[in-house]
């Protein structure tokens, strides 16, 4: 993503870039409430793609960071797997 994506990403800077990522997380919403798998599909890549695009921007590991908190149990319970009490 960074050797696709980092220059332009730059340009528009991480403002522009987070509201992106928030119009993707807008049409995940709409296609999960159609059940549409396919545009589901599609709009979860789109959301993982400009999150990577933010990480890039700060100059965030995504996977050092997400394999810390979630290696091997729940960051809150920290069972595997989770027991928390989710609403």
């Amino acid at each position: 993503m960074k050797d696709l994506f980092y220059d332009k990403d730059k340009e528009r800077g991480k403002e522009k870039t987070l509201l992106k990522l928030v119009e993707e997380i807008g049409e995940l919403s709409e296609a999960v409430l159609l059940e549409d798998i396919d545009k589901i599909s599609e709009e979860i890549t789109d959301v993982i793609a400009w999150t990577a695009s933010i990480a890039n921007l700060l100059e965030i590991d995504i996977e050092k960071v997400f394999f810390k908190k979630y290696a091997d149990s729940c960051p809150k319970c920290n069972n595997n797997p989770c027991s928390c009490n989710l609403i």
